[in-house]
């Protein structure tokens, strides 16, 4: 990538100009088997508008604007699967937003069709402007309308997004960190949800290779390493199942490819486990060529013919013929002990399945005859769900997004009414989420569930096939609780809607009281005055402010300390701050506190000034970690590692409160850290752990605890270091130490 950019930076005008040509011609070669008559000149026509809009505009790697508008039309059609309309689009997709083009001059050369996804494509991309979080999530809302009203919009912003991560080389690494983190927080999961794995996975890893780049780019040296050993174990593993569907006379493609580095790094850290223990580096694809009727029935045929020859691990079989996912994905799963005793999945499906795999949503275009109706209702039921979710107006349009995006990842399971009906829920959904399921009305009002006939609490998770009664009672009202007990989006709005409701109720009460007590004063109850008790009892909302007045969290005697000009209230002044020596993750030896003003150890920008801080308890920094630094609401500056469990978050939604940070040496301050070991419960290994800690390295130990089960210890150290060299040193030479497993830094 670095090469084509040196490239790019050198071409002269004529040199350009074929560059252009050349991705237009490419393009118009992948749109070739679409076009109907007329279709060459509406794309030249666009190309023009394009072209010209954006003749003077150069992307930050040199090279002419133009490209990256062509770049997007081809993923839009070759990657995707989408058409000559929507490869228009792609081409006109910035000249609205950031050209003199306007909607009347597209919609006046190209129709109401085109101009509408144009329109959407220009919205979306204030999400990623705007400068409030709230913004942002208002904004994604409307994405998700457009979404449902035409997906094409969404289709051909993923295709935008991909080709950008394709070429984030050339951004400053503030930019590459926020964009890669909203790549990561909403994009990968909506091409997940919109069936695009391919696209999905790529995503992934582009943004992990900015996000956490030592471990990106040690497990792509370590596949690169072990391709050869890969490729050789995967025919041996094919040759005997190829033989014989070859007899059985099937039409097919059999191959195997890597798993993508993100997930192999999410295996790696959910499991504990090592790069060689990961059990599924790659898997094996076998793709029928059957007719429609016989598609299932051949893929079953094929799961035998594999069984005969490994054995299968019933908790690793996936069967999503007979209940494709929510987003269309219809394949058959199976995991084989191979030879050489390790594990390989075997994803067997048909072409016309392969399709949907490979193109999700874009594939409706394609598929209007047959089997079709069952993708095409799973979508539109997904869409409908998306209109329901956004139906209801939540004011915490930032919890309405996380809530949302939680939903699009997750695996799905199947559940039955008690008079048969399917309803698809994400994995870990409870009785109160299948009451919502139904309606809002029977969630309210719900106290608990039957299922398979069993009486079950509210919180009881379901699993797949489960039949669910829901048992009602009209003096059941929800509960702060429940949000912690239910899973999907559309439950947690209403439980939230429910509840604003009743808090409203009881803030009317506070909103007298404190009328009464202004009244009282001679003092107004003015706007002005309650915003000024709003900020001085330190509320979000004058509801709020009225709803501690009702429960009594507030005490109104404190009101004399004011002072009433005319009919306005003049809050007390607030008393000098003291100064508080530095938050517990310092951790200063006695000696050392003298030492405070020298101990700062962040520079922020250009400046070197020194400002107050703390770390983070979600990642605990340590220096030398890759950071940046937060402006919280209330708390200040934070520091937080860019491989934070929050960190994709933070950045997606709050980039402009995003500072710039590097480390200092300084050796003066120790740092709290955690390490989890995992090892043989030999005789005086806890021994030969401590030793190395407190006596070679002289690091100090704030807390341990081993645990010991069935000849494995698993322990947690708690040590204070002064900067990731000396915890990577600490972490060699544990490891050095005979029967020691693994060991992995806490994320908290």
């Amino acid at each position: 990538m670095d090469t084509v950019t040196v490239q790019k930076y050198n071409l002269d005008e004529e040199q350009e100009k074929k560059e252009i040509v050349r991705h237009y011609r490419a393009l118009l070669r992948a749109l070739k088997p679409r076009l109907k008559k007329g279709d060459r000149e509406l794309v030249r026509t666009a190309f023009e508008i394009a072209a010209d809009a954006h003749k003077d505009m150069r992307r930050k790697s040199g090279e002419p604007y133009i490209l990256h508008p062509l770049a997007v039309a081809q993923i839009t059609v070759e990657e995707i699967g989408l058409g000559v309309r929507s490869a228009i689009c792609a081409l006109l997709h910035d000249t609205v937003e950031d050209t003199e083009v306007t909607l009347e001059d597209v919609e006046r050369e190209f129709g109401t069709e085109i101009a509408h996804i144009v329109d959407g494509l220009t919205k979306i991309s204030t999400v990623i402007d705007s400068n409030t979080s709230t913004m942002q999530a208002e904004n994604f809302k409307k994405i998700l309308l457009t979404l449902a009203d035409d997906p094409r919009v969404i289709l051909i912003k993923l295709a935008d997004r991909l080709h950008n991560m394709r070429t984030l080389d050339s951004m400053s690494r503030e930019k590459q960190l926020k964009i890669a983190s909203e790549t990561v927080f909403i994009y990968a999961p909506l091409a997940h949800r919109l069936g695009l794995y391919n696209i999905k996975s790529e995503l992934e890893d582009l943004a992990m290779k900015y996000t956490e780049q030592d471990h990106y780019r040690e497990i792509a040296r370590r596949l690169k390493e072990t391709k050869r050993e890969r490729t050789r174990y995967i025919n041996e593993f094919i040759k005997p199942i190829k033989e014989v569907l070859q007899e059985e006379g099937f039409q097919f493609e059999i191959y195997g490819r890597p798993k993508s580095i993100h997930s192999i790094w999410n295996k790696i850290k959910t499991k504990g486990v090592q790069f060689e223990e990961v059990y599924d580096l790659f898997a094996i694809r076998i793709i029928l060529d059957s007719a429609v009727e016989k598609e299932k029935a051949d893929c079953w045929k094929v799961y035998s013919i594999i069984t005969d020859f490994y054995h299968p691990s019933p908790e690793r079989t996936r069967d999503w013929l007979s209940n494709p996912k929510g987003n269309g994905y219809e394949a058959l799963h199976v995991t084989v002990m191979g030879p050489n005793g390790k594990w390989v999945e075997v994803q067997i499906r048909s072409k016309r399945m392969n399709d949907y795999a490979e193109k999700g949503v874009a594939a409706h275009w394609r598929y209007k005859e047959g089997n079709s109706n069952v993708q095409e209702s799973k979508f539109e039921q997904w869409f409908s769900q998306i209109r329901e979710i956004l139906s209801s107006p939540d004011t915490n349009t930032l919890d309405f997004l996380a809530d949302f995006k939680s939903n699009l990842f997750t695996e799905e399971i199947y559940v039955y009414t008690p008079k048969g009906d399917l309803k698809i829920l994400p994995v870990s959904s409870t009785a109160l989420d299948f009451a919502y399921s139904i309606h809002s009305a029977v969630g309210n009002k719900c106290i608990g569930a039957k299922v398979n006939y069993k009486l079950v609490p509210l919180s009881h998770k379901l699993r797949s096939g489960d039949q669910v009664e829901i048992i009602t009672s009209n003096k059941q009202k929800p509960s702060e609780d429940w949000l912690n007990i239910v899973l999907t989006a559309k439950a947690k709005g209403k439980i939230k809607d429910a509840l604003k409701e009743e808090k409203r109720k009881v803030a009317m009460d506070g909103k007298d009281i404190l009328h009464r007590k202004l009244d009282h004063m001679k003092a107004s109850a003015s706007q002005y005055n309650i915003n000024e008790l709003v900020q001085f009892y330190k509320q979000p909302s004058p509801l709020d402010l009225y709803y501690q007045v009702a429960v009594k969290n507030i005490d109104l005697r404190e009101l004399k300390q004011f002072n009433v000009l005319g009919d306005k209230l003049e809050p007390p002044k607030p008393a000098k701050p003291v100064e508080v020596p530095h938050p517990e993750e310092h951790h200063k030896t006695k000696e050392k506190e003298s030492n405070k003003k020298d101990a700062e150890l962040i520079i922020f920008g250009e400046s070197s000034d020194k400002i107050a801080y703390k770390l983070a308890n979600c990642c605990r920094p340590i220096p030398g970690d890759d950071v940046f630094g937060f402006v919280t609401a209330s708390e200040g500056l934070k520091i937080h590692r860019t491989n934070c469990p929050n960190a994709a978050q933070l950045l997606a939604h709050y980039g402009h409160r995003v500072v710039k940070t590097k480390w200092v040496k300084n050796r003066e301050i120790s740092f709290l850290t955690g390490l989890k070991i995992v090892g043989m419960d030999d005789v005086g290994v806890i021994h030969k752990i401590t030793n190395i800690i407190s006596g070679e390295l002289k690091i100090n130990i704030a807390g341990l605890t081993i645990e010991s089960k069935e000849g494995l210890f698993e322990g947690l150290i708690k040590v204070f270091v002064h900067d990731k060299d000396e915890l990577e040193e600490l972490v060699n030479r544990l490891k050095g130490l005979d029967g020691i497993q693994s060991i992995n830094r806490l994320e908290d």
